[in-house]
């Protein structure tokens, strides 16, 4: 894979438009997760994980808007995997409008959770063997200048 995965094509829905007339920051972390949703069941977190007594939950994530969106803009997601552990995996994403701009960045630290504590806990072999083969694929992939980024008012 010479590219991130890319979701399929979302459109800023009416409900999403605030008041200021274009698509309200919470939303932008709602277009991430559907995209992030479209790759999950690849690596093994499908609908029917959490049924295992495991699931994920997003320990961090920060966003950092580019650009406003407006109704009906459609846009793609893009995701890399940054990098991973047995209980943990760091993903970047691009929100990618249609017309080759991207509107905001999005990073995350997920967390593979066992639902009975619930408490953080070691992902079977086979999601991690998943885990491996989409790092390879993204290994070589230029690390994003937005990764890693921290906020502050640098003096």
């Amino acid at each position: 894979m010479t590219s991130p995965f890319r979701s399929s094509v979302h459109k800023v829905r009416p409900e999403w438009i605030d008041y200021n007339g274009h698509m309200n920051m919470a939303y932008y972390a709602v277009i991430f997760d559907e995209a992030a949703d479209e790759i999950y069941p690849q690596l093994g977190f499908g609908p029917d994980y959490q049924k295992t007594g495991f699931t994920t939950y997003t320990a961090e994530f920060h966003i950092c808007y580019l650009r406003e969106l407006h109704l009906n803009d459609p846009v793609a997601v893009t995701l890399q995997l940054l990098d991973f552990d047995e209980k943990r995996f760091h993903l970047y994403q691009e929100i990618w409008h249609e017309d080759g701009w991207c509107a905001a960045t999005g990073e995350s630290m997920g967390l593979h959770i066992d639902q009975s504590g619930p408490k953080v806990a070691p992902m079977p072999n086979e999601i991690l063997t998943q885990m491996q083969n989409l790092y390879d694929m993204h290994r070589d992939l230029p690390h994003p200048d937005r990764a890693g980024r921290k906020i502050g008012i640098v003096r």
